[in-house]
């Protein structure tokens, strides 16, 4: 195969892999002539054709694994990918081939490319926590609210690839104006802090590439198939990534349903599915519209929803799976009631089923709904895990901590030195790190190893370079602490000596320091316990603290019944689902209603029907709290939209005789309850 071209691939005879699809599948994996989309309803098994192509062109084109990549939203799913991948290659994934996030693969080209962007090699990543300090660094006055608002609006123009000068021509409102006077110095203090943010990590290879052409094409000759998964769900920056890593030939395939478009609110960009009909005019359109999770009324009644909705691609799910149970929706008289109502009716379905409580799952619009559910499942002894909530290592006080971990493990972790730098603060503010990264950059050095440069006394006033190197000796000193004792002993002296648990009770409210201290106490004491069993130094065990968000994994084995949000249920199935709070002004949400952007919740209600395998149950409150007040509720009209195959019960049943089926489910109920109880 020639450098520079993409040589036509040879069509092999059909082999058994491939003898395993349905044809529309055999089709998306087949298919080399050009770009294509497929188009994958809920359940028709997308992931299987991603990774079966990827066998495809591998084992059978002849591509090296080296020039082959698929991308994906979560890392979750790339985890997923790469292991079917495996199975089908010989138990081995292939050595070479690309199976990360956009932001990963942002990651592997901005390293690679540094310079030509502007960067040292080792620059730093700053996630949501970090920018959002910035954003109150450079805007002190700004409210915590406040402050997030303009961090996400300089977020949503990044992902639209408008710089700076653009942003004040398009602020429309009085917080885009403030954002827009907030993005230039915002840009700066990452340039000057030597990182970029997750946005960059788009934006920055599509300027690279539409600026460099030689490194556009090294990039085109070593990705010759792209292979991009949940394609709905791109922004604009990562469509114009797309269009220059293919270039002229196309040569990928996009997986995608219009249908399940859910995350507007972050920056995706449903037009995208549009946008390519007209870039690649040769776009060859593959829909996959079986479905092998659902029954057929479950898929009658997510198709009457959705038909709602005007479509860019016609699509109707279907299943071989028989017509199963009717779609039922309960009415209940308030939110206590409907929690009670889901705990009791689990409780019994499990029983008398003889089933497994990880077979249910309760959905909702919002986090706040769970706090009711949850309360219920305990009074009936039910065991739960909550999907989609916040990691316990996502919390900004464990966040603080670890940052002091890593940079006692590793000095030129800049993303580190500045968390630790400045929390809590030390006398060192914005403007001190800020000439201390503008040294780092011309030098190309860590900021830690600048501050010990003889040049940086040029670039900083005596005072500043005094705090600063008063603080990098303090971290030598208790790197040296931390090789040598145990580091239960490190870690007291460490939050001892930089005041924690005091600068936690001065920026919190009473309530929430304690809360935040008591996490730390939880981190430090699961911290010795490690040390302790692995016979492990601070230092080392902080080495695998990347490791350690795999204890918010969930357990496949734990039975227990799951709690998610409906966007965080996306690309999850259970046999049986509650779907709560079915209700205008929740789902669809208020705000929606008042935009007149319901066909968004309208997709939301879609995916959550279509988690269903066996049995879904909607339910909604006649009456529900709310700031404070008690307020009628309307069913969602998306209840009415389903038509036919919706069997609605509440007010009239809860008064009528209980019927012997009801009888026996509610006795079942009780003796589950009282066996949970021995």
């Amino acid at each position: 195969m020639k450098s520079g071209t993409l040589a036509p691939f040879a069509f092999p005879p059909p082999s058994p892999m491939s003898s395993q699809l349905n044809a529309p599948q055999r089709e998306a994996v087949r298919y080399l002539d050009g770009p294509c989309l497929v188009l994958a309803g809920a359940g028709s098994g997308k992931t299987g054709v991603i990774t079966r192509k990827i066998a495809y062109l591998i084992g059978e084109c002849g591509l090296a694994p080296a020039n082959v990549a698929a991308i994906t939203f979560t890392n979750k799913a790339a985890r997923e990918m790469q292991e079917r991948v495996a199975r089908l290659m010989g138990g081995r994934t292939p050595e070479g081939l690309t199976v990360c996030t956009f932001h990963a693969l942002g990651v592997r080209i901005v390293r690679a490319q540094a310079r030509q962007c502007g960067l040292k090699p080792q620059f730093s990543i700053l996630d949501a926590a970090d920018t959002a300090q910035i954003v109150s660094d450079i805007a002190p006055d700004a409210e915590k609210g406040l402050a997030k608002q303009l961090q996400w609006r300089i977020s949503a123009w990044k992902n639209a690839m408008i710089p700076p000068t653009e942003a004040v021509k398009l602020a429309e409102d009085e917080i885009g104006a403030a954002a827009a006077r907030l993005y230039p110095d915002y840009e700066r203090t990452l340039r000057a802090y030597q990182a970029v943010d997750f946005d960059d990590l788009i934006a920055l290879p599509v300027r690279l590439f539409e600026t460099h052409a030689d490194v556009r094409e090294r990039w085109q000759n070593r990705l010759r198939y792209l292979l991009i998964d949940e394609y709905q769900d791109t922004n604009r920056a990562q469509y114009r990534l797309l269009r220059l890593l293919t270039g002229v030939r196309g040569a990928f395939t996009a997986v995608g349903d219009d249908d399940q478009a859910i995350y507007a609110w972050r920056g995706a960009d449903v037009e995208n599915l549009r946008q390519l009909q007209v870039d690649f005019p040769a776009l060859k359109l593959v829909k996959l519209e079986q479905n092998y999770r659902s029954s057929q009324r479950i898929l009658e009644a997510a198709n009457n929803v959705i038909a709602h909705n005007d479509k860019l691609f016609e699509k109707r799910l279907w299943s071989e799976r028989g017509p199963g149970e009717p779609v039922a929706a309960t009415s209940c008289r308030s939110a206590e009631h409907e929690a009670e109502w889901v705990a009791t009716k689990i409780s019994a379905h499990k029983f008398q089923h003889r089933g497994h409580f990880r077979d249910y799952a309760i959905l909702y619009r919002g986090n706040h709904q769970a706090r009711l559910i949850e309360q219920q499942l305990r009074n009936q002894h039910i065991p739960y895990t909550i999907s989609g909530g916040q990691s316990f290592f996502d919390r900004s006080e464990i966040r603080d901590l670890v940052a002091w971990l890593r940079l006692l493990a590793n000095e030129d972790d800049d993303l580190a030195f500045i968390r630790a730098i400045t929390t809590p603060r030390r006398g060192i503010g914005p403007g001190t790190i800020e000439a201390l990264g503008g040294y780092a950059g011309q030098r190309h050095a860590s900021l830690f190893a600048a501050a010990h440069e003889e040049g940086c006394g040029q670039h900083l006033q005596p005072r500043q370079l005094e705090a600063v190197r008063q603080f990098t000796a303090f971290v030598r000193r208790m790197r040296a602490s931390a090789h040598a004792g145990p580091a239960s002993k490190t870690l007291a002296e460490l939050l001892t000596a930089i005041h924690y648990e005091a600068w936690l009770a001065s920026h919190h409210d009473a309530h929430d320091a304690e809360t935040k201290w008591r996490n730390v106490s939880d981190f430090v004491d699961w911290l010795t316990r490690r040390g302790d069993e692995d016979g492990k130094n601070l230092i080392e065990l902080t080495q695998t603290i990347a490791l350690a968000s795999m204890l918010d994994k969930e357990d496949p084995d734990f039975d227990g019944v799951r709690l998610a949000t409906l966007h965080a249920a996306k690309g999850l199935e259970f046999p049986h689902v509650f779907l709560i709070g079915a209700e205008e002004g929740l789902l669809p949400h208020q705000s929606s209603i008042d935009e007149n952007k319901v066909d968004e919740e309208r997709r939301l209600m879609y995916v959550g029907i279509t988690r269903a395998q066996r049995s879904l149950n909607l339910t909604w409150c006649e009456r529900r709290k709310a700031g404070g007040e008690i307020r009628t509720c309307e069913p969602s009209r998306f209840i009415a939209e389903m038509g036919e195959e919706v069997k609605i019960s509440g007010r009239e049943e809860r008064n009528a005789p209980l019927s012997k089926e009801e009888g026996r489910a509610r006795l079942a109920g009780l003796m589950a309850m009282l066996e949970a109880r021995k």
